[in-house]
């Protein structure tokens, strides 16, 4: 079995748990994937995502994609596998290929914030507030005079901030729907609305039950600050 899969960011919403809780989920178009070559020792399947003209493919891709009778994909993907015996050139994996309770690692493209300042970039403190101060949101010292006279590798600094490559772990799956090719993943993921993603299984985390409901527990009181509250005639 392969370990994920590809996928697209649909947006987010909000489902309710069995016990009633409001739960925030992403919603992932996760397949159909195509199965466009198996690999041997290591065992790899390279997977394909998203449909794509011909004519925006260069001729190289254009024969590969001939040469094995499957139509252009936008996104192609190796993933390990245990066994390659059930995989074939060819064929699709929808997004059965998960359960709900599974555990997931998303990971993606984080949304692009372009330049930006070390307040913001950081979450540097600043300067002064008052009038007086020239810096407010400035840099300030970024090296020593003398010893080593030079900036130090990795000083954060002013600049390009966003759209690097994030991984988000442990993540838990709420429900699949097989007939839209869509699963609903609880919490946040990187990357904006129509933005690929490479969904792997939890290596971290096992299956959870969503059916189980917690049962309900009193708070306990505390009798010092019980007895408190009625001296003061609150209760």
């Amino acid at each position: 079995m392969i370990k994920g899969l590809l996928g697209k960011k649909l947006g987010m919403t909000q489902i309710f748990d069995k016990g009633g809780n409001i739960v925030p989920v992403t919603v992932v178009e996760a397949g159909p994937c195509t199965v466009l070559e198996v690999k041997e020792s290591p065992d790899k399947v390279k997977l394909g995502f998203g449909e794509q003209k011909e004519s925006q493919v260069s001729k190289a891709q254009q024969g590969f994609f001939k040469k094995i009778g499957v139509s252009p994909v936008r996104v192609i993907k190796e993933f390990r596998s245990t066994n390659n015996a059930e995989y074939k050139v060819g064929q699709e994996i929808k997004a059965d290929f998960f359960k709900p309770g599974d555990f997931v690692d998303v990971t993606g493209v984080s949304i692009g914030k372009g330049f930006q300042g070390g307040m913001k970039r950081w979450h540097w403190s600043g300067g002064p507030a008052a009038h007086g101060s020239m810096h407010h949101r400035r840099i300030g010292s970024i090296g020593a005079s003398a010893d080593p006279s030079r900036t130090l590798k990795g000083t954060n600094m002013p600049g390009h901030m966003g759209s690097s490559r994030v991984t988000v772990q442990g993540l838990c799956i709420m429900d699949v729907d097989a007939e839209h090719n869509t699963i609903l993943i609880k919490g946040a993921v990187p990357g904006h609305q129509n933005s690929f993603l490479t969904i792997n299984r939890s290596q971290k985390k096992a299956w959870k039950d969503l059916t189980t409901v917690k049962p309900f527990v009193l708070k306990k009181v505390n009798p010092m600050k019980q007895s408190k509250a009625k001296a003061k005639g609150k209760t």
